[in-house]
């Protein structure tokens, strides 16, 4: 689920963008050794990538404008004889069969005859056009925002995530001076762990606003509603105790669980205001009131 999500499968992922590979690696080089020593850091790996050898084509545009063709229609022309393309279908058994076209595996060693007719109906070869050779490559080149990247990435154990990436991100700033145009982000369960954060925070902002509002129309009574909400400052005391018991880490869960104790005191406090209220309306003194409706 992280790496359908988030791209990456490791609790913290330190994208660096950039324009040339070789640099991206070094760079990446540069961050896994420097973060290595940060404790809580564990399964630290740099993103593989192997130079292959390739077959490398490298057109000229200018010989190729005399003939009236572009560098759409020649690539066309290539990944047809290489790759394939499906023209038809055929129904059999109840099922429709590609019909595709390719170069025979025999013509395959010989890129430069690829026949590529032009716009006069002349017929040419690649090799009148294009210079084929063959070169070493990366296995992959991976890419996010119309840019290359490189993934350092690494998991958390026995530390908070937020404070690692902390010391991270303090690491990086001071001691890795990168070129222009090129930039580091931060992703993975960390990411999702800030979004997940700001989102609680500014809802939870939002509910209060209207639960208060909703409050002051139950009680009908500014003061009353004032005390129920001096109740949510004491009511996060027993939380904070529970959080420095079990480490000190505040996670998602645990925000989750103070909103579900704001609600408690606030449904808790209002009830307590209507029982003093329904007594008071019975014409009880407010010392009883305020005794009885606090035993029930």
């Amino acid at each position: 689920m992280d790496e359908v999500l988030l791209g990456v499968r490791s609790a913290i992922a330190i994208k660096i963008f950039g324009a040339n590979l070789i640099q991206l690696r070094q760079i990446g080089e540069q961050v896994r050794d420097l973060i290595q020593p940060i404790n809580g850091i564990v399964d630290l790996q740099l993103e593989p990538q192997l130079p292959i050898r390739q077959v490398q084509i490298q057109y000229d545009r200018a010989n190729a404008a005399n003939y009236g063709l572009s560098m759409k229609a020649i690539s066309e022309v290539v990944s047809t004889a290489l790759n394939g393309q499906v023209v038809s279908q055929v129904p059999e058994n109840q099922q429709l069969i590609d019909i595709s076209i390719s170069l025979i595996n025999k013509a395959r060693n010989s890129l430069d005859a690829i026949p590529i007719s032009t716009p006069t109906g002349q017929t040419i070869t690649l090799g009148t056009v294009a210079k084929v050779g063959y070169g070493m490559g990366a296995n992959v080149v991976n890419r996010a925002d119309v840019s290359r990247l490189i993934v350092v990435s690494a998991n958390v154990a026995n530390r908070d995530l937020g404070s690692v990436v902390g010391d991270i991100q303090t690491q990086i700033q001071q001691k890795i001076k990168l070129p222009t145009g090129y930039f580091i982000q931060y992703g993975g369960q960390f990411e999702s762990e800030q979004r997940a954060t700001n989102n609680l925070l500014v809802y939870s902002i939002l509910a209060a606003i209207v639960i208060t509002v909703l409050m002051f129309f139950s009680v009908k009574s500014f003061p009353a509603m004032i005390a129920i909400m001096l109740n949510l400052p004491l009511a996060l005391v027993g939380g904070i105790i529970s959080i420095v018991l079990t480490g000190g880490v505040i996670s998602i869960a645990s925000l989750v669980g103070f909103i579900t104790l704001f609600g408690v005191a606030i449904r808790n406090g209002l009830l307590l205001v209507n029982n003093y209220n329904s007594k008071f309306a019975q014409s009880i003194p407010p010392k009883e009131a305020i005794v009885k409706g606090s035993l029930e």
